[in-house]
């Protein structure tokens, strides 16, 4: 994928690359008309048009169903979708996939229906509609008037008091002339729950070798094959290693036999991995480790406090959630089948 496509948080320190959500980072003319056209699929809805649509105040939302990112602004979009459904406003998601599992209509269909996702969702394959709102981040919202003309853009999380007050004062200059007032208040569960920004050092980082960083196993990486490695006697912060056999590919690491590990030194109240199977429909078992010892109170959503779980069908799972102080600590997962496909570490 293109180095342009980068997820958006509220945080500028890490790498340089992330814009501060709410800023625009500059160049996206207000006022243009984008459009709608190119879309792969449609879930929820018939094929939709923005000329179609004026007259109504549009959300549009761009997002990959394993952004974490996204995750953490689906509950506001979500609710306003429902909130001023009767004053006018159309929310429209937008699904363009950053890695290639997530083009499968039927993997998106089921993030949509776990995430009790009901308003109209385009299938954007192959960027058309990407290009056409001249987006560069995920997740991206844009609000669209009843002429038709974007009016307000907000990238990353946060912000959300904005972009409602921006939203009702689209539906106050609409037909429907009124919209709620009050501002939406939530809080939100599980994935959906804010980063804890203020304990968050350690940025999102790829396993596959075309964007990794800080990959610390002994000797070189051997690209396209199946190698050996081992991990150093220390890691440093935001350091990683292979244990074990593994392929590395350019979106991936692949484990080539039983019980390849993956170590990783983080400082953050959650982890996450995005990683799936080789063989489709089928499960592997995995172990987690926090600093040698099972996870107990911190485990995540997709391990039990022994640090049990398993992988099926490709998407994030959340390994590890802190209950209390959050440090530098040394994260382990085993494998104990061979033939997972690990994508992406996020943090929150």
């Amino acid at each position: 994928m293109s180095n342009l496509l980068i997820y958006a948080v509220s945080a500028i320190l890490f790498a340089g690359i992330f814009p501060v959500a709410g800023e625009t980072p500059g160049g996206h003319p207000h006022g243009m008309k984008p459009s709608l056209k190119g879309a792969s699929g449609w879930i929820n809805t018939q094929p939709l048009d923005l000329a179609e649509l004026r007259g109504k105040v549009v959300l549009v939302d761009f997002w990959t169903y394993t952004c974490i990112n996204w995750r953490r602004t689906m509950p506001y979009i979500r609710d306003w979708a429902t909130k001023y459904k009767d004053q006018g406003l159309v929310v429209i998601g937008v699904h363009t996939p950053e890695f290639l599992f997530e083009q499968k209509p039927e993997h998106v269909n089921i993030a949509v229906k776990e995430m009790d996702i009901s308003y109209p969702v385009a299938m954007d394959n192959n960027y058309e509609i990407w290009n056409s709102f001249q987006n560069q981040y995920w997740p991206a919202l844009y609000l669209i008037d009843v002429k038709g003309m974007i009016r307000h853009e907000k990238f990353g999380e946060g912000n959300y008091e904005e972009a409602e007050r921006w939203i009702q004062q689209l539906l106050k200059e609409s037909a429907a002339g009124s919209a709620p007032a009050t501002a939406t208040a939530l809080q939100p569960q599980g994935f959906e729950v804010p980063a804890d920004w203020e304990n968050l050092k350690s940025p999102e980082n790829f396993l596959g070798y075309n964007r990794t960083q800080g990959f610390t196993s002994t000797g070189s990486a051997k690209l396209e094959k199946q190698a050996s490695y081992t991990a150093p006697r220390q890691l440093r912060l935001n350091q990683w290693a292979l244990v074990g056999e593994w392929t590395m590919r350019e979106e991936y690491v692949v484990s080539g036999k039983e019980h390849g590990k993956i170590i990783y030194r983080f400082h953050a109240r959650d982890l996450h991995l995005i990683m799936g199977t080789a063989s489709p429909g089928t499960s592997m078992r995995f172990r987690v480790l926090i600093d040698g010892h099972p996870p107990g109170e911190a485990h995540g959503l997709d391990v039990d406090s022994d640090g049990n779980g398993t992988v099926s069908g490709p998407r994030m799972y959340q390994l590890i959630r802190q209950q209390g102080p959050v440090t530098d600590r040394e994260f382990q997962i085993e494998f104990l089948d061979a033939g997972v496909e690990v994508y992406d570490f996020t943090f929150g």
